[in-house]
């Protein structure tokens, strides 16, 4: 790795605490290979160190992370090397078990968008503190992909059907709505986030968030609730279509057009993917998630079309295949999830 490669992620002691700073605010400190090698070597070096009594995450720059180096990984699939592909994401995979299985506090301090890798990095530590200018989303099933990251664990957990809706429509939420729904822990304001900081690092107890937290308002997404847990509890992606359009209302209109958008296929592996999960352990949802990598998005067009069509090009009209929702053939979708518990 490069000095320049390194300095993308900031790593070091800080009175209690070990730190990790994002550190790619050009490109809004999406997460690539390097970045992910860094942290995992932290994790392992802080795990068994009573000096560090906990960690904190934060990122430069007006975003988290939005996400993992898609346009890198969509590149390595058009130069024939999926095998770097599967590589990435299968380290990703296991981070995300390791910050699970850490067993000290990790405290992230998400300012700006958290997507995608930038949840896997936040959302199975004990304490995610989001601000007022946060915002939170699982968007692959529009580039051709599945919530990834231990999603397939976290979004059936979250009350109601709102990980199933999150999961399927990309839906983002504020840092409020996103402590409202489980995937945050506190929200700031984001002219106390420093003062925070420094009062965690320099105790080593999070419990001082007590201090500097908000109390809550009612989440934007009150009024439609009752619609999604009516909606998004159908038990497949064709009777949650029918749900909605059986409401009759401007809020579920706009729900089926956002469906309507994703990847058809995407859309049938993530439904599937939440409901195994469910019931399952973190650590077979992340090697459900890693083993599907191959099937989905090395042996199927849909992800190079979606981040040609959304990153790429930018024509934003994908060509999915097949095109529609009525089209899935949920044989076919059944055979992919055999396919990775082969690979499994």
């Amino acid at each position: 790795m490069s000095d320049t490669e390194a300095n993308r992620v900031l790593i070091r002691r800080e009175a209690q605490a070990g730190c990790i700073t994002l550190n790619h605010p050009e490109v809004r400190n999406i997460l690539d290979s390097g970045m992910l090698q860094a942290i995992t070597a932290a994790v392992a070096d802080w795990r068994d160190d009573d000096a560090v009594k906990l960690v904190v995450l934060d990122a430069a720059g007006d975003a988290f992370c939005p996400g993992g180096d898609v346009e890198w990984l969509h590149n390595q699939l058009l130069t024939g090397r999926p095998d770097l592909v599967v590589q990435y994401l299968a380290d990703e995979c296991a981070l995300y078990g390791a910050i699970a299985a850490f067993g000290k506090p990790w405290v992230s301090l998400i300012d700006g968008f958290c997507f995608g890798s930038g949840m896997g990095l936040s959302v199975h530590g004990s304490h995610r503190i989001v601000t007022d200018y946060a915002a939170m989303a699982m968007p692959e099933a529009g580039i051709g992909f599945f919530p990834d990251a231990g999603m397939g664990y976290v979004l059936p957990r979250l009350p109601g059907a709102l990980g199933m809706w999150l999961g399927l429509t990309g839906a983002r939420l504020s840092g409020r709505d996103a402590v409202h729904a489980g995937l945050a822990t506190h929200l700031l304001t984001r002219d106390r986030l420093a003062a925070f900081r420094a009062s965690l690092v320099e105790t080593g107890d999070p419990a001082v968030v007590a201090t500097f937290a908000e109390p809550l308002r009612e989440p934007r997404f009150a009024a439609y609730l009752p619609a999604v847990n009516r909606c998004y509890a159908a038990p497949s992606v064709p009777a949650i279509l029918a749900a909605l359009e059986a409401e009759d209302t401007n809020w579920a209109r706009r729900e089926i057009t956002a469906l309507r958008r994703m990847s058809p296929t995407s859309l049938f592996v993530t439904h599937a993917l939440l409901r195994l999960g469910a019931t399952q352990t973190l650590s077979a949802c992340l090697q459900r998630e890693t083993a599907l990598v191959g099937p989905v998005l090395v042996d199927r067009p849909d992800f190079r079309e979606g981040v040609r069509a959304l990153l790429v090009d930018r024509d934003r009209t994908p060509r999915w295949q097949p095109a529609t929702i009525e089209d899935v053939d949920p044989a076919v979708i059944a055979a992919l999830f055999s396919a990775a518990a082969g690979r499994g």
